[in-house]
């Protein structure tokens, strides 16, 4: 059972597995999120199986893998920008910007952000 104000679990679930093992503490912090953007978040990808094709391409499976990392959908170049101040206002530690969406996650070591 996962508490969220602004989320269902389901949202976070692998589209390749159906497996969903995402943390709750990263899901705490993405409702924080979600208040300070004022807009709602679109989970484009949530938690991720191993064996997700995006995962076996990596050489080391990433944060989507643990379960801490989202990739939030954008409309516009504003949501962007809202979106990745308040994520390092937050103290996100890994915030990576494409077009259309922005990933987010809480990492354990060096703070990085990266464009697509």
């Amino acid at each position: 059972m996962m508490n969220s104000k602004h989320f269902k679990k389901e949202e976070f679930t692998c589209k390749h597995s159906g497996e969903n093992f995402i943390n709750e503490r990263f899901v705490s912090r993405l409702d924080a999120l979600r208040d300070a953007c004022g807009f709602p978040l679109v989970i484009v990808s949530g938690y991720r199986s191993a064996k997700h094709p995006i995962e076996v391409a990596k050489k080391t499976p990433g944060t989507h893998t643990r379960g801490i990392a989202a990739d939030i959908r954008v409309r516009n170049g504003s949501e962007r920008m809202k979106l990745v101040s308040e994520a390092t206002r937050l103290g996100f530690t890994g915030i990576g910007v494409a077009k259309s969406f922005v990933h987010v996650d809480i990492r354990d070591d060096t703070p990085v952000m990266w464009l697509y």
